[in-house]
């Protein structure tokens, strides 16, 4: 049974067919002008993808507006001339594309300038987490070998925290700590010339280094160098994005979804809307305001949306083709919630750093199989391997999921890199496919255990906990037993006023799943604690 897309060989040229007919269906390219596609293509082969993108719709509708964030709207020629005026200060300061640097900022229009300056001068970015403790950002800065910081004000003391030796420019200026240069005073310094700016073609397109999410150790660094707007095809293929259809992205930018989807956006000549912190009521209200077709999000986000009033977002929502989660697990219990609240909208994108885009589940997939990670895209492939490196082709036989694609990263920056096997990368997690060749993600490979001799994935305990009427957050730990080797305690989050009692946890899950799967241990907290794409942080629970 074949379980991807993939081609190979020969089969090069028909992907390549395949993805100017999902261009030309999203509105990206444009059939009846070869001309300006192919000056398009040839943009992204030189600057690279998201400075590409932006020359491209530059040249054609520059008074359209680019992005929205709490400061207001700019066009995309307002940042196209504001990005050029940051690369050329940069430039006098003599940053160039032997170096790197790192980005530590939230979602705003100082971000998104910080990448196309940097792209226009092929200069490498480093997107930081926001959610770094000093030793991991001065931990990054020395690996990746930064050569300058640009970071929100409100970094200052995490700045101040990890003693780098690198200069530091403050990027949202209202919060910049004094006597730090902001990227507002490098602007003025460049529009004070009498010339205008000029930027030739950097010698290859620069790159960005995506960070991964660390849960479980320090964050490595995976290179992600686009070289062809063919590679879009890959998130356009199941996801029905359209040219011109304003997007709000709410997952953070410095995360791979995040970066991908603005890139995206971005080549759709669409505008982004983005706010520099998370709140679900406004950014329904954003969403009528500004006529979003699409939001983009992580699960814990999504769950949050649902939990307003439903009128409400009946009134904010209605206009919504796609809301795209991606980041983290989509629980079933979720998937549903999200039908019966806002319709068929939903879409399923499960990838990894390492492996950008791995399958997508349609909203048809997730009515039928919710929590499904749905099929691979035309052109990407996910397989499943056992531990003897054999490929899986029988469905419900768990194996380690292998993912790839055009944007599959060649590895870490510090020259390591996880397992593959016939180009395809391992992605660290378990799965397994159904009759009709859906994929289910089972769980994390690490998170796995044996209790009694059974094995346990936390994620399935944590699936049904969450149904229960009275839970708002749940999270599931294996830790060691003596008996069993190891054993299952939860953690779970009461919705607020609820009279809940650890034992009726115990006696919920007793009654839906086997014995060897029912916690021995469950405490009720206060909150489940998570990373900026809400991935639990099992490290951050206590083991005990």
């Amino acid at each position: 049974m074949v379980r991807d897309g993939r081609t190979d060989g020969a089969g090069g040229a028909r992907h390549g067919t395949h993805a100017l007919r999902v261009l030309a269906r999203a509105g990206m390219a444009s059939p009846t002008s070869p001309r300006r596609a192919l000056r398009g293509l040839a943009d992204v082969r030189t600057w690279g993808p998201l400075v590409g993108a932006l020359r491209h719709i530059t040249r054609t509708r520059p008074a359209d507006v680019g992005l929205v964030d709490e400061l207001g709207e700019v066009t995309y020629g307002e940042l196209d001339r504001a990005s050029d005026l940051l690369a050329v200060a940069l430039r006098d300061r003599g940053f160039d594309d032997r170096h790197t640097v790192a980005v530590c900022c939230r979602d705003h229009r100082w971000l998104v300038l910080s990448l196309l300056a940097c792209g226009k001068l092929g200069v490498h970015v480093v997107l930081v987490n926001t959610g770094f403790a000093a030793p991991e950002l001065a931990d990054v800065v020395e690996r990746e070998q930064v050569a300058a910081l640009i970071a929100d004000g409100e970094f200052a003391p995490l700045v101040a925290g990890a003693r780098l030796r690198v200069p530091c420019f403050a990027a949202w200026p209202a919060a910049a700590a004094t006597g730090t240069t902001t990227l507002k005073d490098l602007l003025a310094e460049a529009e004070q010339s009498p010339e205008e700016p000029v930027i030739p073609r950097p010698r290859r397109p620069a790159g960005v280094v995506l960070l991964t999410s660390g849960t479980t150790g320090r964050p490595k660094g995976a290179r992600r160098q686009v070289r062809s707007a063919l590679s879009a095809a890959e998130f356009l293929d199941r996801i029905p994005l359209r040219a011109g259809e304003p997007t709000f992205i709410a997952s953070p930018l410095f995360h791979a979804i995040g970066y991908s989807q603005l890139t995206v956006a971005f080549g759709l000549g669409s505008t982004v809307v983005v706010r520099s912190r998370f709140d679900a009521a406004r950014l329904a209200t954003a969403v009528r305001e500004h006529g979003c077709r699409a939001v983009v999000l992580v699960p814990t986000m999504l769950r949050r949306l649902l939990d307003l009033d439903p009128e409400f977002l009946r009134a904010n929502l209605s206009g919504l083709r796609a809301v795209i989660v991606s980041g983290s697990v989509l629980a079933p219990e979720l998937a549903r919630a999200t039908a019966q609240r806002l319709g068929d909208v939903l879409y399923n994108l499960y990838g990894s750093t390492e492996a950008a885009v791995a399958a997508v589940a349609t909203p048809a997939e997730l009515r039928r199989a919710p929590g499904t990670a749905g099929r691979s895209p035309h052109g990407c492939a996910v397989r499943l391997y056992d531990g003897a490196n054999r490929r899986i082709t029988r469905s419900d036989v768990l194996g380690r999921i292998f993912a790839g694609g055009t944007l599959t990263s060649a590895g870490y920056t510090t020259g390591a890199g996880r397992p593959q096997i016939g180009g395809l990368v391992d992605t660290g997690d378990l799965g397994h496919f159904d009759e009709s060749g859906l994929l289910f993600v089972d769980g994390r490979a690490d998170d796995m255990i044996i209790s009694g001799g059974e094995n346990v994935f936390p994620a399935e305990v944590e699936n049904v906990i969450a149904t229960h009427q009275a839970v708002k957050d749940v999270a599931v730990l294996g830790i060691s037993d003596p008996e069993f080797g190891q054993r299952l305690h939860a953690f779970v989050v009461p919705i607020p006023g609820a009279a809940l009692h650890p034992l009726e946890i115990v006696d919920f899950v007793r009654q839906r799943l086997a014995r060897h799967k029912v916690p021995r241990q469950v405490d009720l907290v206060r909150a489940v604690p998570r990373s900026a794409t809400g991935k639990v942080q099992r490290t951050a629970l206590p083991a005990g």
